[in-house]
């Protein structure tokens, strides 16, 4: 039996994008007990381990939408990209998805941090090359299709990039969330209780956004509207 490569990708991608969406429900509901100064310290580590373990299903799932969808973009005609760069573009995406891993299986230690922190830059290169060229193509300019029925690609890049802004902040948070944890092991602290606190408000009121962009992204490369 033949399979065809197209819907194996169609596949890959809804896949990727349950964990990124379900990822994050887990984490939003996880990170409230983690401030809960009612629990223990070590119910309260327990708390935060559980939504790394989940996180890292959400993160997973928003590295490959990348390569996936700029694969999918291909056969689609929405991106004239093929052949060697589609190759080298998924090496790129899956030594990125590789330091993610290796960045969550060290996050305990100085290393994960280091690694943690080189994950974001990757996105701080990543993110301004979408936005880039999803406006550009948005203008008529390329490189992605600029005729009626491919615009919706352009803008779901340009969603995603978003989407990764977004993430990228809560990245931050999360990683701080290892930081204070580590102070609050030597015992009783107010300010880095309070900080904690605050952190996980604002994270909650962005996470809300982040949902709905998710949902948008998802929406777009459905439906193809325009």
């Amino acid at each position: 039996m033949e399979i065809h490569i197209l819907p194996v990708l169609r596949w890959l991608h809804i896949v990727a994008m349950v964990y990124w969406l379900g990822g994050e429900w887990g984490v939003f509901n996880s990170s409230t007990y983690v401030v809960d100064r009612k629990l223990s310290m070590e119910e309260r580590r327990r708390h935060m381990q559980t939504a790394y373990r989940i996180d890292i299903l959400a993160r997973s799932g928003i590295i490959l939408l990348l390569p996936l969808g700029l694969h999918m973009g291909f056969y689609w005609g929405v991106q004239p990209l093929g052949g060697a760069w589609i190759t080298g573009m998924w090496v790129l995406a899956l030594a990125w998805w590789g330091l993610c891993l290796a960045a969550f299986y060290y996050r305990e230690s100085d290393t994960g941090m280091r690694l943690t922190m080189m994950d974001e830059r990757v996105r701080f290169i990543v993110i301004p090359a979408l936005m880039i060229c999803a406006i550009a193509s948005l203008l008529g300019h390329g490189p992605f299709g600029t005729a009626a029925g491919q615009l919706w690609f352009s803008a779901k890049i340009l969603l995603y990039s978003g989407a990764l802004c977004i993430g990228l902040y809560l990245r931050f948070v999360m990683r701080e969330w290892t930081v204070m944890f580590r102070v609050l092991a030597q015992g009783p602290n107010a300010e880095v209780e309070a900080k904690l606190e605050k952190e996980l408000r604002r994270s909650k009121l962005i996470a809300y956004l982040y949902w709905i962009i998710i949902l948008s992204v998802a929406f777009l490369g459905a439906t193809k509207p325009f």
